[in-house]
């Protein structure tokens, strides 16, 4: 190559670079972050922060990024723990100062249900998106000053109910919607676990709050139950009034903070009775005493057309009755919720291949981050979550009393 032809060359390649930069720097970033500022790093710190670094990847059309920029935690050794883990950049170990930092766009609190309040109050006063664990309260009228604290600064919220993002379940409201079941007559459900069997089994601390009413509130109501009436009122419209009975079959245990044996306050067990706003009736039944189950959720719907009905254990298949069918095939029969049209699984894999539990929080930051794009709400709402709130506390008062509650 001569001189003159060298020449040209860098002259042609120092101004490409020019131009090349310049147009990089000029370009918009292919998405904007969204700071996440996680409180909590137990079971749903975990769960939570995999939606985040997931998201992307199955949502690309997303213009948001889920940044892990802090988690916070009273124990400074097992927050840093669990940032090496996960990768956030950065940790706390009071939740006032991370609201208070600038660079936090969201709050996303996982801590136990008596701090919710104080929390998500704070970070909406401070201007912050956020979104809280179930329940949402302890009570309604926590729950409400809560919304109140939301509505004002009018800043995105939701509460973490993911099992309305199951495939499948999502899948029945679109069928109900569609006026495949007709007229609903009958709602029912339970939520059934065997952990709790155990009379030695301590109550408190920070691996068995949810025992202990001054954390948890309540007991199988707020914390199982409460998923069942999440799914029950999204699925079949409002809850008029309850009748319930609960039972606490272990009275004492010893306390992990105090060291004393205290009394327990929560149900460990509850059953109710409902009326629906269009006229269905509802059986409800909840207990961490059901021997050999660990996680057995289900329900199933009676309708004058059609029924269907869902278990967690199988969380991939609806099964769907159809009267209509012709007499010679008419029966129960399965749906596997694996095609591409069916609700989100265009996002995952090749049909009859199916997703799970973790997969729910992916869909949940991924409606949360569109709803912010799009400024519509992302339901659940607290709003929203406050009449799941005021059912649970109906369910609890008619237990005490004997008598028909209605909801507030």
């Amino acid at each position: 190559m001569t001189n003159e032809s060298e020449n040209h060359w860098s002259f042609f390649m120092s101004h490409w670079s020019f131009i090349s930069i310049t147009f990089l720097l000029n370009q918009e970033p292919t998405m904007k972050p969204l700071n996440i500022g996680l409180v909590g790093y137990g079971f749903m710190g975990r769960t939570h922060t995999n939606g985040y670094k997931r998201v992307n990847d199955f949502f690309p059309e997303l213009k948001h990024r889920p940044v892990l920029k802090a988690i916070c935690g009273r124990n400074e050794e097992q927050t840093r723990a669990f940032a090496e883990q996960w990768q956030y950049e950065s940790i706390e170990t009071d939740w006032r100062k991370l609201i208070a930092r600038p660079d936090i766009d969201a709050i996303d609190i996982c801590t136990p249900n008596n701090s919710h309040a104080e929390i998500a109050i704070a970070a909406a006063q401070a201007g912050k998106m956020v979104l809280c664990e179930k329940p949402l309260a302890m009570n309604p009228v926590e729950g409400q000053q809560m919304v109140d604290a939301i509505e004002k600064a009018q800043v995105a919220n939701t509460v973490w109910y993911n099992y309305r993002r199951v495939p499948a379940v999502s899948l029945a409201k679109q069928l109900i919607d569609e006026g495949r079941l007709g007229r609903i007559f009958h709602y029912r459900a339970n939520f059934l676990q065997d952990w709790t069997i155990n009379a030695d089994l301590p109550q408190g601390g920070a691996g068995l709050w949810r025992l202990d009413a001054a954390s948890a509130g309540s007991g199988v109501t707020g914390d199982l139950l409460a998923h069942c009436i999440d799914t029950a009122v999204w699925l079949n419209g409002s809850i008029n009034s309850v009748t319930a009975m609960t039972e606490t079959f272990v009275k004492e245990r010893k306390h992990n903070l105090t060291g004393k044996v205290e009394k327990v306050s929560i149900d460990d067990a509850c059953a109710f009775l409902c009326r629906f706003g269009n006229g269905s009736l509802g059986l409800f039944e909840s207990t961490r005493y059901a021997r050999g189950h660990k996680a057995l959720y289900t329900f199933e719907i009676n309708g004058e057309k059609a029924s269907i009905k869902w278990d967690l254990h199988d969380l991939h298949r609806l099964e769907y009755f159809d009267y209509s069918d012709n007499s010679l095939i008419r029966g129960w029969h399965q749906v596997h919720c694996t095609d591409g049209d069916m609700p989100y699984m265009g996002k995952w894999w090749v049909p009859g291949l199916q997703i799970g539990y973790e997969h729910t929080f992916v869909h949940q930051v991924a409606d949360f981050i569109a709803s912010v794009e799009s400024g519509k709400s992302c339901s659940p709402t607290f709003r929203e979550a406050l009449e799941t709130q005021k059912i649970c506390e109906a369910v609890l008062d008619s237990a005490k009393c004997g008598q028909w509650k209605e909801i507030a």
